[in-house]
């Protein structure tokens, strides 16, 4: 009688093997095997990590293989198995492949069709298109769309982590609970004995340094060094940590009325302002966004405020970006006043602080919660609905959005949620940072996502006119090393995306071309990785000088000039508790995961094919030469920037 072996892949994370009974029931185009009992308790098979082979015996031969049904029933207690791949020798010697990488969890069964990437055209049994309807029914079922604010992106229906699907659940809850992160943060920063001394203000700037010389690093010791100054202001409009506000002035708007006798001083080309702004030379940061939105009022004792502040910036004769004019409202008027640099140096420092107070909120709530994480968990749910296993936008996918719901869902849960730990030390908690995404949703679109695109909106795309912008250079290396990756080339070759439910008009609801995929795809992909890694990692370095990001404010923005001291810009800065949880939420943000796979790592083989894992390796190459080209310009920097260099950039976002 013919002999199938059968051979099965168990997963090395903790807790990946099982004890319960394993059946496999294998289906050809001529038949099907009995359901077989391939381990029975106690047998120490399908242990963590173990690849473990059983023959199946049939009364004939099956076939072409289509499909093969796994199935645990439970033996005593919850045993979740975690299947990595089962591989099929037939009895002509013939191998075929089935890619799982799923967990079976209680009494499932788990059908498999083999590992070759299909298109519904590609369907041709009734089997076939049995398999791919029912897969994605089951899934609409268990991937289910919710609102967890009016006007958010749409999110998994899911109010804790322990209520997502198995398969989207981290290995360990433990690691990404952020309240016990952010508490080892604290601790291993040696700042625990003032995580509760609320409402106690630090005495000085020298004092801040008490909570800051435990764990810096080369870039981080430069900002405490050099925050004062005016040109470390501008850099970080360019390399910092939020560099997507500078934007090209063309016209100065009318609510931020700028002279020229104002700037004059600044100004080193014998020209005036508005030639200066004619010759481009002249930018513009407008946190906008900010007005209105309500401070944080979640404890009574501390009054907090918020600021919705214009800065003029300068490229200089040295092509160095420095600020030439700041209000810190939308509205000008008496009590608005243009702060300058020659303006006494309290001033002028208050008025900075501000505006990097109010950076910090739109980069925490905007550019890296909105437009990375949640932007990020809409894509990935629409996969899981629309696209089956054996897609290949799938397949390609799928790494993209690892643990991306899952650590939204823990932010949900424990960060962002009401009298979450957001509220702790942030000026918009308590609501604001909702009212801030509200706000946001409406210029999100899809050509926002487009990194080229979004560089070129804000009139910032030419090297010759901004030479040091390495966040604009080295994201349009990893953009174009991504978008012509020969990956994301054999799915356009091969199918057109199925309709993904998206977030307004503003996003494509269907593609017609290869061009629009292949776009799409790379907005997916770029987003996820390189986009978050960009604007995350870096939040240690850049905001751990509390006084170069404050996340609040304690007394309301100067209306007047010549009345701030020292005093007043400290008592305006945290106090000491919220500092340190502000200390231990970007400490604990800029880490990378355990394990963490980067850009062009892909251990799990849901491609088969062979000319796309050439493609892969490829990608890796293209990849690895960004990486070199990156690592040799940074040499013997003071500032280096790095958060765009592949070998620092996570396949997804997971933290």
């Amino acid at each position: 009688m013919p002999s199938y072996t059968v051979t099965v892949a168990t997963g090395s994370q903790w807790f990946a093997g099982t004890d319960d009974y394993i059946y496999i029931t294998l289906v050809g185009t001529e038949g099907c095997s009995e359901r077989t009992l391939l381990d029975k308790p106690l047998y120490n098979d399908f242990e963590r990590g173990a690849v473990d082979s059983y023959d199946v015996t049939v009364v004939e031969n099956l076939g072409e293989m289509e499909l093969v049904k796994i199935e645990k029933n439970k033996y005593w207690v919850q045993d979740d198995w975690y299947c990595k791949y089962i591989t099929v020798k037939t009895p002509s010697g013939d191998y075929v492949e089935y890619p799982c990488f799923r967990w079976l969890v209680d009494n499932k069964e788990v059908v498999l069709r083999d590992g070759r990437a299909r298109l519904p055209k590609d369907d041709k049994t009734r089997l076939e298109k049995q398999h791919r309807r029912k897969e994605l029914e089951s899934r609409q079922k268990t991937y289910r769309w919710s609102e967890w604010q009016p006007g958010f992106p749409m999110s998994i229906d899911a109010n804790t982590h322990k209520e997502l699907p198995r398969d989207i659940q981290f290995d360990s809850e433990k690691g990404v609970d952020f309240v016990l992160n952010y508490s080892k943060a604290i601790e291993n920063l040696c700042v625990n004995q003032f995580m509760h001394m609320f409402q106690s203000s630090w005495n000085d700037f020298a004092d801040f340094e008490r909570i800051f010389v435990r764990i810096k690093n080369t870039i981080s010791e430069y900002v405490m060094q050099h925050w004062k100054e005016d040109f470390m202001f501008g850099y970080q409009y360019l390399n910092g940590c939020n560099p997507v506000m500078i934007q090209k002035c063309t016209k100065l708007p009318e609510k931020f009325p700028v002279t020229h006798n104002m700037v004059a001083d600044c100004l080193e080309r014998e020209m005036t302002l508005e030639e200066e702004i004619k010759a481009g030379n002249i930018y513009l940061a407008d946190y906008e966004l900010m007005e209105d939105i309500s401070p944080n009022s979640t404890d009574p004792c501390t009054l907090q405020y918020l600021a919705a502040p214009i800065c003029l910036l300068y490229n200089n004769s040295q092509s160095k970006i420095l600020p030439l004019a700041i209000q810190l409202g939308q509205t000008p008027g008496k009590d608005n006043p243009i702060f300058l640099p020659s303006d006494g140096q309290y001033d002028w420092m208050l008025a900075k602080i501000w505006v990097r107070s109010s950076d910090f909120h739109i980069h925490q709530t905007v550019t890296h919660l909105l437009r990375t994480h949640l932007v990020s968990e809409v894509f990935g749910v629409a996969m899981f609905r629309q696209l089956p296993a054996i897609h290949p936008a799938y397949k390609l996918l799928l790494p993209h959005i690892r643990f991306t719901i899952a650590i939204n869902t823990k932010a949900r849960e424990q960060l962002i949620c009401e009298f979450g730990i957001f509220d702790k030390a942030n000026g918009t908690g308590g609501g604001g940072h909702v009212e801030m995404i509200q706000k946001a949703m409406r210029s999100l679109t899809f050509r926002s996502l487009c990194f080229p695109d979004a560089i070129k909106a804000r009139g910032v795309d030419s090297p010759e006119d901004l030479p040091y912008y390495y966040y604009r250079d080295d994201g349009n290396r990893v953009w174009d090393a991504t978008k012509r990756s020969e990956v994301i080339g054999g799915c356009v070759c091969v199918c057109v995306l199925d309709y993904m439910e998206t977030f307004s008009a503003e996003f494509p609801k269907s593609l017609k071309t290869r061009e629009d995929l292949t776009e799409y795809l790379t907005v997916i992909i770029f987003t996820a990785s390189a986009h978050h890694a960009a604007v995350n990692f870096g939040q240690y370095d850049w905001c751990s000088w509390i006084p170069n990001a404050p996340p609040t404010m304690r007394k309301p923005p100067p209306t007047q000039k010549g009345v701030v001291d020292v005093k007043f810009i400290i008592e305006s800065l945290p106090d000491r508790g919220r500092s340190c949880w502000h200390l231990g939420a970007v400490w604990a943000l800029s880490q990378f995961q355990e394990n963490e796979l980067f850009l062009g790592m892909y251990p799990d083989e849901h491609f088969i094919e062979k000319p796309v894992k050439e493609a892969m390796e490829s990608f890796r190459k293209r990849l690895a030469e960004v990486s070199s080209a990156i690592k040799i310009r940074n040499e013997g920097k003071k500032l280096p920037y790095y958060y765009f260099s592949p070998d620092r950039i996570p396949n997804s976002v997971a933290v």
